[in-house]
């Protein structure tokens, strides 16, 4: 077990990759803090895998949006487990608009969950990693902040905020034995088929055959559970010791970084 005895935060926790990730820490033995804002499925989740074990699982309700909450929720969390070794921040929110029509309301929404819930876990985290001189932080970005999408602007740009955050703050923290990654994955995920849902039929269908033509392995996006979640577990695991600021594609083979 990779994981045994870890102690991990992740957020995101109550389904689509945060559930996946959440579930492969606790069959690699970790302790697992599962923060999300559906308390519902957070709770069912980790009930569900630590009943699975060999680790275990409990659950907060956080919005990382809200700095007071999470530096409560995280000390919360870290007084369970005994410590913090990981942060796996994978919460994030995605909502499409054309450009000519993005309002400030729509600006936000997506900025303080992707951007300063990224900013407000992570510091957080730092602050209980930082006098053991050992930690991992995961954060996630996409593709989506590094190239055009239609109707997808203002999400691209909040995922890129968050790529140029891990790469400036892995070198900050770096000397405090503190390692920062983000990863880049293409999953299929409830908020990838909500985005899908927001396409008219006509950019559905030349979106689906632009991925088609685009991911050398296998020309679709990824499992979680089978694609996702071992990346994880290696970015959170001491074998990924000498791993910081970077921005790494789990996506098939779609994207390049550099």
């Amino acid at each position: 077990m990779e994981l045994e005895n870890k102690r991990i935060i992740v957020t995101g926790a109550a389904q689509g990759i945060g559930e996946a990730t959440l579930r492969a820490f606790v069959r690699e033995g970790a302790k697992v803090v599962g923060f999300d804002l559906n308390e519902e499925g957070g709770t069912r989740v980790a009930k569900e895998a630590s009943e699975s074990g060999p680790g275990s699982a409990s659950f907060r309700t956080v919005d990382v949006s809200d700095k007071a909450v999470v530096d409560a929720a995280t000390d919360s969390a870290v007084e369970e487990l005994g410590g913090l070794d990981v942060l796996i921040n994978v919460a994030g929110f995605q909502r499409s608009a054309p450009a000519a029509d993005i309002t400030d309301e729509h600006f936000e929404a997506i900025f303080h969950v992707n951007v300063l819930g990224t900013v407000h876990t992570n510091q957080a985290a730092y602050r209980h990693m930082k006098p053991n001189h050992a930690g991992a932080i995961v954060n996630f970005g996409s593709m989506s902040g590094l190239t055009a999408e239609l109707t997808n602007a203002t999400y691209g740009m909040s995922k890129a905020a968050v790529h140029t955050w891990t790469r400036s703050v892995a070198r900050e923290w770096g000397p405090d034995g503190i390692r920062m990654n983000a990863v880049l994955p293409y999953m299929n995920t409830p908020m990838f088929d909500k985005f899908r849902g927001s396409l008219t039929p006509d950019e559905l269908a030349a979106y689906d055959a632009e991925i088609a033509k685009s991911i050398p392995l296998g020309g679709k996006f990824g499992n979680a559970d089978l694609d996702l979640a071992p990346v994880l577990v290696f970015l959170a695991s001491d074998a990924s010791h000498f791993i910081t600021g970077q921005l790494l594609p789990v996506d098939g083979g779609l994207t390049s970084v550099r």
